[in-house]
């Protein structure tokens, strides 16, 4: 199947058949993780929630398991803020290979002060990027035992117009909570197209893609209570924005067709085929400072060292 076939027919409301895989979705207890996991859910995939809170991540497998009839679906706790704690929750997946992650957890702050994990990193940088960084680390011998596993990394489309300063990676100097969000989901595209990169200069059988999912409210996103309720009034409100951006769903798809449509390679961007905030997903250039395999280098070596994860366990 050519590429350009694979998106004329390609369909979000019918997705093909994912039986006897298994994939893990972190943050999939709320938000965009929530739909990518309903959705992948509704293929016959086992669908791992990896959350931070299990009393919330109890309350999303109910809800998968009331709208997807037969849905394999489970939690396990999942805390990107400790990196010490997630060599234990791989391990507590029980599984003997991973066919996709979907890192897509994520923390954003938009006030001031500026906060750190228990690690002592500042908490954005340390959860969006370290923290699924180290995961990686991890799941790589479970992600190599699988036929052709991929890595999704879902960044932001606010990130588009960033810069790393590699010299202040955790905002030490000049904490700006918005830039820093930027910036930390800037650290994780980075991420997902170096460790393609690497994954291809190794032979490995994993690829790794990036997503984002465009413009992407609460305010426009279905009902799913009690993982998210919206209002009649918030409905009404967000109705003119919907000419530009879309719901939660919605911002799952570029995700979800990264994991399962097989014309989909590593190293590429998928985000929303509108503008790059709505719409049905579609490949997209890889914007042009995430090529720089310079600054990418940089930032991997840097993370190693923030992480103590060693050089020699992850592709080189």
């Amino acid at each position: 199947m050519s590429p350009n076939s694979s998106i004329l027919l390609w369909d979000v409301h019918r997705l093909p058949r994912a039986d006897g895989r298994v994939f893990l979705v972190t943050g999939g207890n709320a938000g965009i993780g929530y739909f990518v996991a309903e959705q992948l859910s509704a293929t016959g995939a086992t669908v791992v929630l990896g959350s931070r809170n299990p009393a919330k991540a109890e309350v999303a497998t109910a809800s998968i398991r009331a709208r997807v009839a037969g849905a394999r679906v489970r939690a396990v706790r999942l805390d990107l803020a400790d990196l010490s704690s997630l060599e234990t929750a791989v391990e507590s997946l029980e599984v003997e290979c991973l066919d996709a992650v979907v890192h897509n957890a994520g923390v954003a702050l938009d006030e001031l002060p500026r906060r750190r994990t228990g690690d002592g990193h500042e908490l954005m940088f340390g959860t969006n990027h370290l923290g699924h960084f180290a995961l990686t680390r991890w799941l790589m011998p479970l992600l190599s035992a699988a036929p052709a596993a991929r890595v999704v990394t879902t960044g932001s489309f606010a990130a588009k117009s960033e810069r790393l300063d590699l010299d202040d990676l955790q905002s030490r100097k000049d904490y700006r909570p918005k830039r820093t969000y930027g910036r930390s989901k800037l650290a994780q595209m980075y991420f997902g197209v170096e460790l393609d990169r690497r994954l291809r200069a190794v032979g490995s059988t994993v690829a790794s893609v990036v997503v984002h999912p465009g413009g992407a409210l609460d305010s426009l996103t279905p009902s799913r209570p009690p993982v998210n309720v919206r209002t009649v009034g918030a409905r009404l409100s967000a109705a003119p924005a919907a000419l530009l951006v879309q719901g939660k769903h919605a911002g799952a798809w570029p995700a979800v067709r990264a994991v399962l449509d097989p014309a989909v390679r590593g190293g590429q961007l998928w985000g929303p085929r509108v503008f790059r905030l709505r719409g049905e997903p579609r490949r997209e250039p890889v914007w042009s400072h995430l090529t720089d395999a310079s600054v990418a280098a940089r930032l991997w070596d840097a993370s190693c060292d923030l992480t103590g994860v060693d050089p020699g366990t992850v592709p080189r």
